[in-house]
Order: structure tokens, then C-alpha cells, then sequence
């Protein structure tokens, strides 16, 4: 089977079914395993995260959706093409694919993948199992998965303390996390705030993030590299009254690769679950490496002189 791979997180997942070889195409996003890179891009995007502010970037990606356009452009010849609805932002739109799946291989298979929680996750990995015949090797995949799980679980279970972690899902203007990162957080054995699991991102306000006062907060811009994010935070300036925000005071402040462990919807969102439950709870867990999570240094954090 010729398969093309319109999202990291799909080509994470065929991968992990030992599909590579069955690749012929991805995205110009993906990048992991390493090695995939060597595999023909066929997408590219409008939107340079390198150069552009966190603000440009947003007015940018409305600006470009509002006109009902996109922000990638789509050229290939398949037969099975896996995308994905869930977000124009994210992936091709699917639109998009849909008319070029007709244009180019009106017999291709266009599959979608929809996930909004851990669980939709690890149907979608079945889901690609069913489709390419590895359902032996998907089981495997999603038993470890599961594993891992469950012995975060375990040993957060009877936690009392569990302090309110929120994880900031863009910078300007703020976003409260959704989808899957809410279960991510209450795994790792912290408390939610201004985000609801199986439910979209929603842009928020700054004051409501200071009304919330995290104990913990994390850092994930959709699609932002931990790099990404320390570069961003240079151009971005929080509200005087952030600094009484306990996360603030305390110096819990993360910063997180989002595009590995929280943007993308495949097997390594467990990997940025057992993260999390180290920030959460390093006397259970031990603390974070340093390329797993870096705490933002408070002269990194600039703050607007009036409130």
C-alpha cells in the first residue's frame, strides 16, 4: 500500500506499526522518527513560526481561515491519504485534500482522524491498524501505551495535594488548553484549570488566568519547540499583576516541546504525561531532563510596567 501521511502524528503512528516502508509522502512537519525526514514533503506552509511573533502568527492563521483558504498547499498521488477535521491550524485542510484526492487519485482512500482524548487516540491508532492489516502489531503498540498509563496512575491515585497546573496552549493571545491535554495534566496528578478534556482549545484572558492561580504552569504553543517557545517569550509581555500568580512567585514556570508531546495526537502524548506528572510531582517521579522540560528563568519573563 502507497500511503501519504498528511499528519506528524499519523506518521508517528505508522511508524510505530513498523509501516515506514509503505510511506511514500508526509508533510513538511514531520519529524519523527528522525529518520522519516528523508521521506518526499509534499506540503509547505504560509507560516514562519521562525520569524513571526506568536500575535502575527494568530492574525495570520485568521486572516488566512476567515477567507476560507489555507495555510498549506497540497500536491501528491496516493492510494491512501490519512488527514484529519479536527483543525485547519494543524493539518491541510480537509477540504483541500478531498479536492486534490480528486484531482489527482480519484480512487485513493482518504481516511480522517478525529481525535479529542487519550482514548479517540488510541482508536485512531486501531483505526490505522484495521486499514493497513497490522492489528497484531497495533495491540502491542497500544498494550505499552496503556501500561504506561496505568503506572502514572497508580502512583498518583491516592495523592491529596494536587496542585492546579495551567497549561498556556498559545502565548498572545492566550489559549486554555482542550482535547486530550486536560486528561494529560489529571493523570499526572495535577488539577485542571480553564481547560475541559474532549472539548476544544478556547482562547481565555490573561486576567482569568491570574483569577486562576496556577501553582504550576506550563508552557505549549501549538507547534512550538521548547526552543520555539524561550524565543517567543522574548516578544511577549504578561500583565504586571502575573507576578502574584503563585506559578509566578514560586518559579513554576515550563517550558515544554508542544509539537512532540502535546500538538500532536499519537503515542508520544504519553511520553508529555509522564513529563508532566515529573513537574507536578518530582519527589514521586524525579525532576524533568533537560531536554524533557526547562524551567522558564525568571529574567526571561517580561511583564508590562502597569497593570
Amino acid at each position: 500500500m502507497k500511503i501519504v501521511s498528511l499528519l506528524p502524528s499519523a506518521t508517528e503512528i505508522l511508524c510505530a506499526l513498523d509501516l515506514e516502508d509503505s510511506i511514500a509522502a508526509i508533510t513538511h512537519e514531520c519529524d519523527f522518527p528522525p529518520h522519516i525526514a528523508g521521506k518526499p514533503a509534499i506540503t509547505s506552509s504560509k507560516i514562519d513560526h521562525e520569524t513571526m511573533t506568536s500575535k502575527e502568527i494568530d492574525h495570520a492563521v485568521r486572516t488566512q481561515l476567515d477567507g476560507h483558504g489555507s495555510i498549506y498547499g497540497l500536491d501528491t498521488k496516493p492510494d491512501l491519504i490519512i488527514t484529519q477535521e479536527l483543525c485547519d491550524v494543524c493539518a491541510v485542510n480537509y477540504k483541500t485534500v478531498q479536492k486534490a484526492a480528486k484531482i489527482y487519485v480519484a480512487d485513493a482512500q482518504v481516511v480522517s482522524l478525529e481525535p479529542n482524548t487519550i482514548g479517540d487516540i488510541f482508536e485512531n491508532i486501531r483505526t490505522v491498524g484495521e486499514i493497513t492489516d497490522t492489528i497484531s502489531k497495533v495491540e502491542e503498540v497500544v498494550a505499552e501505551l496503556e501500561t504506561r498509563l496505568q503506572t502514572i496512575r497508580e502512583k498518583t491515585a491516592n495523592i491529596e495535594n494536587r496542585p492546579k497546573v495551567f497549561m498556556l496552549e498559545w502565548l498572545e493571545p492566550p489559549f486554555a488548553p482542550g482535547h486530550w491535554v486536560p486528561e494529560q495534566v489529571e493523570i499526572a496528578g495535577g488539577s485542571t484549570v480553564l481547560g475541559k478534556a474532549g472539548e476544544r482549545s478556547v482562547a481565555t484572558t490573561y486576567e482569568a488566568i491570574r483569577e486562576s492561580n496556577p501553582d504550576v504552569m506550563v508552557l505549549i504553543p501549538c507547534g512550538y519547540y521548547t526552543s520555539d517557545i524561550l524565543r517567543q517569550l522574548k516578544n511577549t509581555y504578561f500583565p504586571a499583576n502575573w507576578k502574584d500568580i503563585n506559578a509566578v512567585k514560586n518559579g513554576e514556570i515550563w517550558a515544554l516541546d508542544a509539537t512532540s508531546y502535546f500538538s500532536r495526537p499519537g503515542p508520544r502524548v504519553i511520553d508529555g504525561a509522564e513529563i508532566l506528572a515529573k513537574i507536578i510531582h518530582p519527589a514521586i517521579f524525579g525532576t524533568p531532563l533537560e531536554h524533557e522540560a526547562i524551567r522558564a528563568p525568571p529574567e526571561m519573563l517580561r511583564f508590562q510596567s502597569r497593570p
